[in-house]
């Protein structure tokens, strides 16, 4: 056994030998310090390839935090802790975490750990300090790539059509692909040349897109690389035009002559909620279905959130239905509660007690639905109880105008079922 593999086998039984305990002691004094500013890091892929993103550490007070940057998004860690030469970072959702050894004042070395319910992946990490740059630039850009692509995702049991949204500025570029369950959220990268190379990571989850440039309308050789391992093939033609299914023709009821949902979870305090309490009398009833591994449903939280506190005075409630990687409520309450707590979330979530990965999950919690195909998915049901709309996917911040058309046909739909 190599030096290097023997090493990264150490520190993953020391990570998860710490992350176990309630407790870990506060900031050591002794040992190397973690440098305050801008860092660059590395997920270090089994493949050779490397997935980079940006952060920022910063100090206030007496604690360390961290600033993880993808595009204009901004996302807060602060759960940080030192011990000796060791730094533990736990991710704010998405049951991740970095186990990470202060190499010195300019480098940490490490793994990247993500719970997925049914196995735990842990992937090799590095962060250099004072590199703001995601990806080097040598070569001026050889085309530039603003505007809107349909896009064909290939992987080994099955494809998905895409659309991209790209802004480039000089070798710089920013934009999101959608699908039809959601989109891929802040996107950061770069054209060198011919090459377009771009990234995300939010914790739960890290992309990676590479292509080839072969003119202003085509791209081709594209690999998306994601997580520890997944690989897909794309390639992408320009087309304004593009659009995906509509989001509303997904998600179907299996007898629109029975528009009715019956289901009573317990919400994270144990109490059972059903849709025949009477405080969803003659309301219009927002269903969310989402998972706290889902970047899309934290999007989707933040904006719900405070729009419920905004519209709740006009007659809308709105529930939660989770779905973890896990049907223990004891795990489903510890994973979601950070959103609850991040978000100021007011309306319940529910732990229905059905993993994601189940396959009969929709059949176990809402029989009258065909199938719960992307997460999130949201249901609007009208003031007599019967479901109007299903909307499967959501276009989040990452995704510019889209986002903001997304936010006006919801407050018109809303409006609409108000007014009945």
């Amino acid at each position: 056994m190599s030096h290097l593999i023997r090493n990264f086998s150490i520190l993953f039984i020391f990570c998860t030998t710490i992350f176990a305990k309630t407790a870990i002691s506060d900031t050591s004094s002794s040992g190397n310090k973690l440098s305050i500013g801008n860092w660059r890091g590395e997920i270090l892929r089994e493949d050779g390839h490397t997935i980079p993103f940006n952060f920022q550490t910063k100090k206030i007070a007496d604690r360390i935090i961290i600033y993880v940057i993808n595009g204009a998004e901004r996302l807060l860690v602060d759960n940080i802790r030192q011990q000796d030469d060791s730094i533990f970072i736990e991710m704010p959702f998405f049951d991740s975490r970095f186990a990470l050894r202060i190499i010195d004042e300019q480098r940490l070395e490490g793994i990247w750990v993500k719970d997925y319910g049914n196995r735990v992946v842990a992937t090799r990490f590095q962060a250099i300090f004072n590199e703001e740059n995601r990806y080097q630039v040598w070569l001026n850009p050889a085309f530039n790539i603003s505007g809107r692509w349909a896009a064909h995702f290939k992987g080994t049991d099955d494809s998905t059509e895409a659309v991209g949204e790209f802004r480039q500025s000089g070798s710089q570029v920013r934009g999101t692909f959608l699908t039809p369950s959601g989109d891929y959220r802040y996107l950061d990268g770069v054209v060198n040349g011919d090459t377009l190379k771009i990234s995300a990571f939010d914790g739960g989850h890290a992309y990676s897109f590479v292509s080839i440039i072969q003119d202003s309308n085509k791209m081709t050789d594209g690999f998306f690389y994601a997580g520890a391992k997944n690989i897909q093939t794309w390639v992408a033609e320009k087309n304004e035009q593009a659009k995906l299914p509509d989001e509303f023709s997904l998600t179907r009821l299996k007898d629109s002559s029975n528009a009715n949902l019956h289901f009573k979870f317990p919400d994270l305090n144990g109490h059972q909620v059903s849709l025949r309490d009477p405080l969803y009398k003659n309301k219009v009833i927002i269903i969310q279905i989402l998972g706290s591994w889902c970047p899309n449903c934290m999007d989707e939280t933040r904006f719900l959130s405070t729009w419920y506190i905004q519209n709740k005075p006009r007659g809308v409630e709105i529930i939660g239905l989770a779905y973890e990687r896990t049907s223990s409520f004891a795990n489903a309450k510890r994973l979601l509660q950070p959103f609850i707590t991040r978000f100021n979330v007011t309306y319940p979530i529910l732990a229905t007690g059905v993993s994601v990965n189940d396959s009969l999950r929709t059949e176990k919690t809402l029989p009258e639905i065909q199938e719960i195909i992307g997460f999130p998915t949201t249901i609007f049901i009208d003031k007599k109880g019967m479901v109007r709309k299903i909307d499967t996917g959501f276009n989040g911040p990452g995704t510019g105008d889209h986002y903001d058309i997304y936010k006006k046909e919801f407050n018109d739909l809303i409006d609409s079922l108000l007014k009945e």
